[in-house]
């Protein structure tokens, strides 16, 4: 007879009043040390369920020592689509014994617990559904090898949760080969592993007790699963980059080093020669600066980084603000200050981006709120930072950049490349001149030419010091009042150019959301929740770029109150959006700010909302 213990039966309750289990709604958390070898064994779980055609999501939660700690992995699968962190756990793979008992206690009640039997966590709870598996007795049936039996014990749960969950195992089995693909000893024992983990679920336990459920969907036909930086990363290359310098730091790290993997593949000449040039530099500072000489030679250049390479970059983004020199930058951003906590998300870059080094600065800052636009923007990116002449920031996030995000497959860019206002020698001989600096054409963009341009008119000085518009050195007042006010209505052009918000406007509506970035999956999940359990509609307006556009004021003008959705704790964008707005439009922001450094989820900013408008903050 299968085990059916007290906490089991109080799950069966609580289907039989719901009138059968929950299905393709849940969320799994697996709990395990960091180095253990989990991650492999949790995207087959999660790919599992997407080739069900179930939507799904997972977000690795780890620490940021090498090996040891704690580390959370959390699938969220959800029939209506669902993406965002979903607050609640339903089912927890319990594997870490220093954290076993807290996870357990964390849980809401009726909710799974698969646990390592030793661990005996059904002490703790009388509410929760307990399936206890000898894992470590399970692995000693494949290998005598005890680090490889450690590996494999991942596999195992994998196993025991799809067959709880009635995953379909031929899917599991394809995941499993897609994972480990080329090595087929590895996809043998892990087969094994699978194997041995389901048949003693199924010969062990009830799994029609289990409140969850997965059931073959058609819902993820043609899309694909894949992180922000892999994304960021393709659409550095369909952008034509030549040149990518970059320092290793969390989490920005994979974007660089999947960019090597993708040009390698795909930019190498007949001749086997590499038509690019990807440089590991000494520090965040020499990367910036290697980076900016290239984008001055005509190279398509990039770098990425986090928040302290930001800060180390300052001196030389201001040079290449105000010598105005194309490059583009990627901020994958993280919890701060100093250190901070380097493996979790926030949203703490934004003024050190906005007004980044020191003087008078202004900069373009994209944000991506999705993998698609993390491949979009990093291509628009390259096209802003020439036809601007000037660093061009892309802002994305831990949880966007190194998680995995289900996607549409990116479209393929089909313009053509925006060098802007570049002279050729044919453009000089037909000018006989130009002025480097000058605002020829009313929009603040001056004229440029690329080193080794056949003209004798082509050449300037690049100053990082004062200078007037023939490119001389220059310390008079006028001189320098002019270039700052030309660099500044450069900036007022890109607002016509930069990506334009998404706006939802609810019928009737006082109140609105003004989110960016990640923060986005759990607004739209809130206004749902909004207008299913309270009756309430919020206007929605999502900034995707900085400078803003006319779009910001009108829709202030057009609620009572608008509540800026921010993961950071001092309300960063709002500080930056009262900048910009008059002051009786400026009185109606409000914030709420999520920054603990786990992504912030819908019912956050659903309790978050009702609690400002019930303590009358209007």
């Amino acid at each position: 007879m299968p085990n059916q213990s007290p906490q089991v039966l109080v799950a069966e309750e609580e289907q039989r009043l719901n009138g059968g289990p929950v299905i393709n709604d849940f969320s799994i958390q697996v709990a395990t040390v960091n180095g253990s070898g989990s991650q492999s064994s949790n995207t087959v779980l999660m790919r599992s369920i997407f080739q069900m055609g179930i939507p799904v999501s997972g977000k690795n939660l780890f620490p940021s020592n090498i090996a040891g700690l704690p580390t959370w992995f959390t699938i969220r699968a959800n029939r209506d689509g669902w993406i965002a962190r979903r607050k609640e756990i339903d089912f927890l793979v319990a594997m870490n014994p220093e954290t076993a008992r807290e996870d357990v206690m964390n849980l809401d009640p009726n909710r799974v617990v698969v646990y390592e039997e030793t661990l005996k966590l059904d002490q703790y709870r009388r509410d929760l559904a307990f399936f206890p598996v000898p894992f470590a007795k399970l692995a000693t049936e494949i290998t005598p090898d005890s680090r490889l039996r450690k590996l494999l014990a991942n596999m195992i749960y994998v196993g025991v949760v799809s067959e709880l969950l009635e995953i379909d195992p031929a899917e599991t089995e394809t995941a499993l080969t897609k994972q480990f693909k080329g090595k087929a000893k590895a996809v043998a024992l892990n087969k094994t592993a699978l194997d041995i983990g389901s048949k003693f679920a199924k010969q062990t336990f009830d799994r029609t007790v289990v409140p969850y459920k997965c059931q073959r969907m058609n819902a993820t036909k043609g899309k694909i699963i894949i992180d922000g930086n892999s994304a960021a990363a393709l659409g550095c290359m369909f952008a034509g980059v030549t040149v990518a310098t970059w320092y290793p730091i969390t989490p920005s790290s994979s974007l660089c080093e999947t960019l090597a993997d993708y040009m390698k593949e795909y930019r190498i000449e007949k001749d086997g020669k590499a038509n690019f040039a990807i440089v590991q530099a000494e520090d965040e500072l020499a990367a910036v600066g290697m980076a900016i000489g290239a984008g001055w030679a005509g190279a398509r250049s990039m770098t990425s980084t986090a928040g302290p390479g930001i800060s180390l970059m300052q001196e030389f983004i201001g040079l290449g603000y105000y010598a105005e020199i194309p490059t583009v930058i990627f901020d994958i951003t993280r919890v701060g200050p100093s250190t901070g906590l380097p493996t979790r998300t926030q949203q703490s870059d934004i003024l050190s981006l906005a007004y980044a080094s020191h003087g008078d600065t202004k900069h373009i800052v994209l944000v991506p709120a999705s993998v698609e636009e993390c491949f979009q923007m990093a291509y628009d990116a390259f096209d802003l930072a020439e036809r601007f002449q000037t660093p061009v920031f892309v802002m994305s996030d831990l949880d966007l950049g190194m998680n995995n995000w289900m996607a549409d497959p990116f479209k393929y860019p089909k313009e053509k490349f925006d060098r802007g206002k570049v002279l050729s020698a044919d453009d000089l001989k037909r000018l006989g001149s130009f002025r480097r600096y000058a605002d020829v054409d009313g929009d603040g963009i001056p004229y440029r030419t690329l080193p080794g341009t056949n003209h004798p008119a082509a050449s300037y000085f690049t100053r990082g010091s004062g200078h007037n518009e023939n490119a001389a050195y220059s310390e008079r007042p006028d001189d320098y009042k002019r270039n700052m006010e030309r660099l500044n209505k450069k900036y007022e052009t890109a607002r016509q150019h930069v990506p334009p918000p998404e706006i939802q406007y609810a019928t009737g509506a006082k109140i609105g959301f003004l989110g960016f970035g990640t923060s986005h999956w759990a607004i739209i999940e809130s206004l749902d929740q909004l207008q299913r359990e309270y009756d309430t509609s919020v206007s929605y307006y999502r900034l995707r770029a900085v400078p803003f556009t006319k779009h910001l004021a009108e829709f202030f003008e057009r609620h009572d109150r608008v509540y800026v959705v921010e993961q950071n704790r001092d309300g960063q964008m709002g500080m930056l959006i009262k900048l910009e707005l008059p002051a009786e439009l400026a009185r109606k922001l409000r914030s709420i700010r999520h920054y603990s450094g786990i992504p912030i989820d819908a019912r956050f900013v659903t309790d978050a909302l009702l609690a400002a408008e019930k303590g009358g903050q209007n």
